[in-house]
């Protein structure tokens, strides 16, 4: 079956060879004829904001911490023990004494080695929860499977002053571990509801809508860290920040959105018709097939989808959780600085995810290129460029201005990621989308847990190039 612009669309979902069941349509009743009635902004799109923001708030609380230890850490009690000649010159040093500003909030003396497997934790509850959290969600919906665990991660933020004060290190990697497994179920849940929501031919810019949250989030995380943490504020405003935003999201999420179309009551009749007739996917109900394990491990796209996904998180999860200690501790950035520039990246990266999004389904809607193609060439794009500028911005050493252009330009290439192997798994198998992502986001995420793993003997690193002193 053919939509209007000539999509097949069963031919995708027909690679890991499943079968695509006819979606059931509902039954009106008289308060749904009229609240559809007085719809005016496609549900679709309400949802993609949504999903945009929850994304948002999912990177935001996971971010936080990256900016929020350097001002957590004690390194002004020997300044000439971490003073390297050799090093970058700092904003923070005043005159010719190499005096470091004062932290009055930085309390806690941990080595590289001890930060960095702080960093890492959330990866490890991250990685335990996708492949349960995509069964929970296709079992019984992506709406509450997404809502509860971001909001379970938004308590968790809430409450971080308070774990470390009272249990230092070892209670905030475990509270880190339990952060990433409420964040577990969120790309699994989004998988499964745009599959149900969203028709193939415009799945290039909804993807990028969405996804782009995490750019979002990466840009409002740092530029209000770092203006939470100047001037000697006390670190904790950051998680009370970012979980009470956290709060708030899931309030709007649970009256706004819901998991397939036909179980909306707010969703006009002509966009639900276009919907059921134009995105092929099962209704989510208790006789739904099980899961096609077999037939996903045995399909040679999906494993080129997972590796696709390692390689691309490997260079994300370093820029994520090594760009503001890299700016602060090796370009020697102060604080303020430091989130300001942090953020430019993902600025560039959130712009050219629209730019490639939107030119990606203007390809496949003009027949100028199939799907498939779309996606090698997006996907290609997001994983050399990157990967380039990377390079190049480790050898800049202290040229701040030439490391912060290749940070920005190897993230704003980054952008073709999204509408190009992100939604490809809506492609490969729509009714399983949230199985799938679950995979190739677990064996993704180990990525996240090695980057920040200190290098040299457990001294100072960059997760860009080695910098030991």
């Amino acid at each position: 079956m053919e939509d209007e612009n000539g999509v097949n669309q069963t031919q995708a979902h027909n690679l890991l060879g499943l079968k695509t069941p006819v979606p059931q349509r509902r039954n009106d009743t008289a308060l749904t004829k009229t609240l559809r009635s007085c719809c005016v902004i496609p549900q679709r799109y309400i949802l993609g904001v949504m999903g945009l923001l929850g994304v948002c708030n999912a990177y935001t609380m996971r971010v936080c911490l990256n900016l929020a230890i350097t001002q957590m850490v004690n390194r002004t009690k020997s300044s000439t023990e971490h003073f390297d000649p050799d090093a970058c010159p700092s904003d923070d040093i005043v005159g010719g004494n190499h005096t470091i500003t004062l932290k009055p909030y930085a309390i806690f003396d941990w080595d590289e080695k001890t930060q960095g497997l702080i960093l890492s934790g959330f990866y490890y509850g991250y990685a335990a929860t996708q492949v349960p959290g995509g069964y929970l969600a296709e079992k019984f919906g992506g709406k509450w499977t997404l809502g509860v665990g971001l909001l379970s991660t938004a308590l968790f933020t809430f409450l971080t002053p308070i774990v470390i004060r009272a249990g230092g290190a070892t209670w905030l990697f475990i509270l880190r571990v339990l952060q990433g497994m409420g964040e577990g179920p969120t790309m699994p849940a989004l998988m499964i509801m745009l599959a149900r929501w969203v028709p193939p031919h415009e799945r290039g810019f909804q993807g990028a809508l969405v996804f782009g949250g995490a750019q979002i989030g990466n840009i409002f995380g740092s530029f209000m860290s770092g203006i939470l943490l100047s001037d000697g504020r006390d670190w904790a405003y950051v998680f009370y920040f970012f979980g009470g935003f956290g709060i708030l999201w899931f309030t709007l999420w649970s009256l706004l959105c819901y998991s397939t179309p036909n179980t909306h009551p707010y969703i006009s009749k002509k966009e639900l018709n276009y919907l059921n007739k134009s995105v092929t996917t099962a209704e989510n109900s208790s006789k739904k097939d099980p899961v096609p394990w077999k037939a996903i491990l045995r399909s040679v796209p999906a494993w080129a989808l997972v590796w696709a996904a390692v390689g691309h998180d490997w260079g994300y999860y370093t820029m994520v959780t090594d760009l503001p200690k890299y700016s602060h501790d090796v370009l020697k950035f102060n604080i303020a600085t430091t989130g300001v520039l942090t953020a430019l990246p993902y600025i560039a990266m959130w712009i050219s995810s629209f730019i490639f999004g939107f030119v990606c389904d203007l390809c496949i809607k003009k027949g100028w290129h199939t799907i498939k193609t779309g996606r090698i060439i997006h996907t290609t794009i997001a994983a050399t460029g990157p990967a380039i500028c990377i390079i190049m911005a480790s050898y800049s050493g202290c040229d701040r201005v030439a490391a912060m252009v290749y940070f920005v330009l190897s993230m704003a290439l980054m952008g073709g990621f999204y509408s190009g192997m992100k939604v490809n798994a809506l492609d490969l198998a729509p009714n399983y989308a949230g199985s799938l992502t679950s995979l190739v986001n677990t064996t993704s995420t180990f990525a996240g847990i090695i980057t920040p793993q200190p290098s040299c003997n457990g001294e100072q690193h960059s997760g860009f190039v080695s910098l030991c002193w």
